[in-house]
């Protein structure tokens, strides 16, 4: 595997993320404050997700799939 390809792979998953969490929250008209309590997390986590400033755990990742009715993978996927 060339040099970089890991940390490249990894914040393209994480934007992937980023912007899957968003256009789910934003389809559910969830506010990041009601997506945060509904999976016990802080307002701001989910704002730092969606701005690729923080790492998520899989745990956190299947709990917040979960709220928004998809899969950890489903939220892993390159966005429509």
């Amino acid at each position: 595997m060339p040099a970089g390809s890991a940390s490249s792979s990894n914040s393209t998953v994480r934007a992937h993320i980023a912007a899957n969490i968003r256009r789910l929250r934003v389809a559910k008209h969830l506010s990041q404050e009601e997506l945060g309590e509904l999976a016990d997390c802080h307002r701001t986590y989910v704002s730092q997700l969606e701005r690729c400033k923080a790492n998520i755990s899989v745990d956190r990742l299947e709990r917040l799939a979960r709220v928004l009715d998809v899969s950890a993978t489903d939220l892993m996927q390159l966005p429509t």
